[in-house]
């Protein structure tokens, strides 16, 4: 997420190759934040470009402070 939030886009090459993990260990990673609607995933043939959902982000946040 920390990578994410620093670029508009982030492909999923880029971010496998500089998190310390496994790329099964980063696709499942990124596979659980899109089905909770943290990240959107877009297909750029061949590859896939992942930004963070802001709006998304913004409502977790706001969830965890009213607690």
């Amino acid at each position: 997420m920390r990578m994410l939030s620093r670029r508009e886009t982030c492909m999923y090459g880029d971010l496998a190759e500089s998190l310390p993990l496994a790329q099964s260990t980063v696709s499942q990673h990124l596979k659980i934040l899109k089905e909770a609607g943290l990240i959107r995933g877009e297909v750029e043939s061949p590859r896939v470009c992942y930004c963070i959902d802001w709006r998304s982000l913004r409502r977790l946040k706001a969830l965890f402070g009213a607690i």
